[in-house]
C-alpha cells in the first residue's frame, strides 16, 4: 500500500465532506445527503487500504484495529446519512476542518519538518528536565534522541504522529463543526490545542526514555504473543511502552478532553450523539447531561 495514494485519497475525501457541508447550507438537504454519504464511503476505502500500514508497518495493533472497525463504521454513517440520519451531515463540516488542518502537516515537507523539529526540541529539552542526558540529533533528519543502554545504542526517532496534530485536527475539527458562539469555538480550541501537545511532548518523552533505558523488557512474553520476529529485539521496551501503554493512555486522553469540552460546549454534544448512534445504533442526549 502506497503512502503517496492514501494522502491522495485522503484529499477526494475531505473535499466530499466539503462539499457535503456546503450544500447543507441550502434549503434542499438532499444534495447535501447524497454527498455526505458519498463521501462516507469513500472514507471506508481508505481505512481499509490503511489496515496493512497500521498492523503491519507501524506495529501498531491499536491504529489497525480502529482502522478495521473505522470500515464498517464509514459505510453505516453513509447508509444512515441517506435514510433514517441525516443529522450526520453536521459530521461532515467535522471531518472537513480535520482533513484541512492535518493534511498540510502531512503532505508539505516544510510544515512536516517544523512540526517534527518542534515537537523534537521539546521532547528533548523534557527528558534533560528530568535528569537524563542522551544525545541529540538533528542530522541526518529526522531528529532523534539516542540514548546508550549497556553499550547498544538505542535511537528513538520523533516523527510527524509525535506531534499530536492528529489529535489536534480531530478535537479542533470538531469544535469548529458546532453551532456555538465563534469566540467560545476559539475559547475552545486555544485551551486544547497547547494542552493535547504538552500531553505528546510528555508521552513521546516517556517512550524514548522507557526505550532508552529498556524498562519493559520485562514484557517479552507479551510482545513475544504480538509481535513474533521480534521477541529477541531491544525494541521489545519500545513497542510495549508507545504501541501499547502510550497509545491506550493517549485514547482515555483524548476521550477525557472531549468530556470536559462538553463543559464549555455543549453544543459539541449534538456531534457526539450522532457519532456514537453510528457506533452503538443508540440515541443519547449528552447535551441535555452536561447542561443539567
Amino acid at each position: 500500500m502506497s503512502l503517496a495514494l492514501t494522502n491522495t485519497l485522503a484529499w477526494v475525501v475531505v473535499a466530499a465532506f466539503a462539499l457535503s457541508a456546503l450544500l447543507a447550507t441550502r434549503d434542499d438537504e438532499h444534495p447535501a445527503r447524497v454527498a455526505a454519504a458519498a463521501a462516507w464511503t469513500v472514507f471506508a476505502v481508505f481505512w481499509a487500504l490503511l489496515i496493512d500500514h497500521f498492523l503491519f508497518t507501524q506495529n501498531s495493533f491499536i491504529e489497525g484495529v480502529l482502522s478495521a472497525l473505522a470500515v464498517p463504521l464509514s459505510l453505516y454513517a453513509a447508509y444512515l446519512v441517506l435514510t433514517d440520519r441525516p443529522t450526520l451531515v453536521r459530521l461532515s463540516r467535522a471531518i472537513a476542518v480535520m482533513g484541512i488542518i492535518y493534511l498540510p502537516f502531512q503532505t508539505i515537507p516544510a510544515l512536516t519538518e517544523a512540526a517534527i523539529t518542534i515537537t523534537a526540541e521539546s521532547t528533548y529539552a523534557l527528558i534533560t528536565l528530568v535528569g537524563y542526558n542522551p544525545q541529540f540529533i538533528t542530522d541526518p533528519y529526522p531528529s532523534a534522541v539516542v540514548f546508550i543502554h549497556d553499550g547498544h545504542t538505542i535511537t528513538t526517532n520523533i516523527l510527524l504522529a509525535c506531534s499530536g496534530i492528529g489529535s489536534i485536527a480531530i478535537v479542533s475539527g470538531l469544535i469548529a463543526a458546532t453551532t456555538a458562539p465563534i469566540r467560545r469555538r476559539l475559547t475552545g480550541i486555544a485551551l486544547v490545542v497547547p494542552l493535547i501537545y504538552a500531553l505528546n511532548v510528555i508521552r513521546v518523552s516517556f517512550i524514548a526514555i522507557a526505550f532508552g533505558n529498556q524498562w519493559f523488557q520485562w514484557t517479552r512474553p507479551l510482545i513475544t504473543l504480538l509481535y513474533a520476529p521480534l521477541q529477541s529485539d531491544p525494541r521489545v521496551s519500545y513497542l510495549f511502552a508507545d504501541k501499547i501503554l502510550a497509545q491506550s493512555l493517549s485514547v482515555v486522553a483524548l476521550v477525557l478532553i472531549t468530556l470536559a469540552l462538553l463543559r464549555i460546549l455543549p453544543e459539541l454534544a449534538a456531534l457526539l450523539d450522532d457519532a456514537l448512534y453510528v457506533a452503538t445504533k443508540t440515541d443519547y442526549n449528552l447535551e441535555d447531561h452536561f447542561t443539567r
